[in-house]
């Protein structure tokens, strides 16, 4: 097989809800040289955000489509709330057939998360998220599922009660929540909503509070370049994963 002149270590296919602009800047950061990432976006129609969710992980089979014969190495579904709202069994099961059609690894923001907190021997969540309580109660469903403890979760407040204001959000956002997450019992902190900008937050959050801190989108960073095995590509002080510290201001 010839030498790819691009995406040489990997090719990453990136599926992001329509109008979000944080997903791409905050995996990019997460790549390392020699591997190349393709996004695409999720769409619906729908005015509410509970069928939007719902559509962008019915639809993505004919989301895929959009990348005609590209052959990706592995792809992101990044939509957390999808992954709540859906469930494990669901999730697992659909994700797996369209893997296997595809060709190529499907990781879906929740699993990422999973498999992150497990990797970092986390059981003890404090999580700070920006969604409505119906996918905040889905949201600690999911991971109690998974086995984790949920000992504090606190609602990031948005602008309106259409989830897309989650994209109007700083990482100040994320880290003005710190003071009402009760970390008293917790081992882990975790911001989630792909939407959220994070990463100054993590840096944030871990200097105050001691403790591992990650989000959505560093996970599904760690989680595609595991994938392609590139997880070990800098060094660093971050428990889970390393390398995009030094790119923030560059987003």
């Amino acid at each position: 097989m010839p030498t790819r002149d691009y995406g040489a270590k990997g090719r990453v296919g990136v599926a992001t809800p329509q109008a979000n602009p944080t997903v791409e800047p905050e995996i990019g950061a997460c790549l390392p040289p020699g591997v190349s990432m393709y996004t695409t976006r999720l769409t619906s129609a729908c005015a509410e955000p509970k069928d939007r969710f719902f559509d962008y992980f019915n639809n993505l089979d004919r989301t895929l489509q959009s990348y005609d014969t590209l052959k990706l190495d592995v792809l992101a579904f990044a939509c957390t709330a999808s992954s709540y709202l859906v469930g494990h069994d669901r999730e697992d099961r659909e994700l797996a057939a369209l893997a296997q059609k595809r060709g190529y690894p499907i990781i879906a923001g929740g699993k990422a998360i999973v498999a992150a907190l497990r990797a970092i021997g986390a059981t003890k969540l404090a999580i700070g998220a920006p969604y409505p309580s119906w996918v905040l109660e889905a949201c600690k469903s999911y991971y109690e599922h998974a086995g984790f403890a949920i000992v504090s979760m606190l609602q990031i407040r948005i602008a309106s009660t259409d989830t897309r204001a989650i994209y109007e959000l700083s990482s100040a956002d994320a880290m003005a929540a710190l003071p009402s997450l009760d970390l008293k019992d917790a081992d882990c902190v975790l911001f989630t909503g792909s939407g959220m900008p994070s990463f100054r937050a993590i840096l944030e959050a871990e200097r105050r509070t001691g403790l591992p801190t990650l989000s959505t989108n560093l996970c599904l960073g760690w989680a595609v370049c595991r994938a392609i095995g590139q997880e070990r590509w800098a060094a660093g002080p971050h428990r889970l994963f390393n390398g995009w510290q030094s790119r923030i201001e560059e987003l």
